[in-house]
């Protein structure tokens, strides 16, 4: 009976934990299919279903380009993650394989970097990119967003380094291999669990981010969180929430399905650093 009780109680917690996480989305995909002049109707099902909103989203005759907006968010995050990777990466083998002078303090300097507030940062990088000339460039966005997702990317990647097995680099360094050889051919392959988890999670934190692209991007540049809020309808003084809510599901469907198509790699990368060898 407690058993059961227990069992009870988790699956009533998981799923308080789901609508919370999903209801929001829910709501977001209900009102992207209904039709405008109902998207204040509060019905929480599918009601007056329409495509049309889908197709303002893409409409360029307001001032909106969503299109060009998703190229942008693209560029903006795959350039991202694969910087924050690169270094990350070599980062996170130096501090799980070498012993140095200051390692810790290098550790804790990473890690006070990723809790650094973000809107410090707005008024000092948008004068230094300024004297750079370079508002309105992806580097302006590029830059600060590898900053923000690289601590995130050395521990996750540190954690799993630490818990490989030892012997597997010893070995290779016996049989003539550099260490840097070792890295590359045996530690690398092992580790791409995490390193998978890594890009997926970097690349939506690089996507989402919203405050420094809104004040460093321009029309050419800006990517889909400062296309979608900046969004216009037909009338001025109405927001067009539906097209909105469109243009967010077009965005969120595909990562929601990478997420679910990739879960496992997402959950054993993310948890084998914590698994004792």
């Amino acid at each position: 009976m407690m058993r059961k009780l227990a069992s009870g109680r988790v699956y009533l917690g998981a799923l308080i934990v789901l609508i919370w996480g999903l209801g929001p989305f829910y709501w977001m995909v209900v009102t992207a299919f209904r039709d405008p002049d109902y998207q204040f109707e509060n019905t929480p099902w599918f009601t007056h279903v329409t495509f049309e909103n889908f197709t303002n989203a893409f409409d360029t005759s307001r001032g909106n380009d969503f299109g060009k907006a998703l190229i942008n968010s693209v560029i903006i995050g795959t350039f991202t993650t694969l910087a924050a990777l690169l270094i990350g990466v070599m980062a996170a083998y130096a501090l799980a394989r070498l012993t140095f002078k200051g390692k810790y303090v290098v550790s804790g300097l990473i890690l006070s970097a990723s809790m650094f507030p973000v809107v410090v940062l707005v008024t000092p990088l948008f004068q230094l990119f300024t004297n750079l000339g370079w508002i309105g460039e992806y580097q302006a966005m590029i830059i600060p967003n590898i900053s923000f997702v690289l601590p995130m990317t050395v521990y996750i990647l540190a954690s799993f380094f630490t818990e490989l097995p030892w012997e597997l680099e010893e070995a290779a360094r016996i049989d003539g291999a550099s260490r840097f050889q070792a890295f590359r051919l045996i530690m690398l392959p092992l580790a791409a669990p995490a390193v998978f988890t890594t890009a997926i999670l970097a690349f939506i934190a690089s996507v989402n981010e919203y405050l420094l692209a809104r004040l460093l991007s321009s029309d050419k540049t800006e990517p889909v969180t400062v296309a979608v809020a900046r969004f216009s309808g037909n009338n001025p003084l109405v927001q067009p929430y539906a097209a909105i809510m469109a243009a967010g599901t077009i965005v969120t469907i595909p990562l929601v399905i990478m997420v679910l198509l990739f879960q496992r790699r997402i959950i054993s990368g993310l948890t084998a650093g914590g698994v004792k060898s």
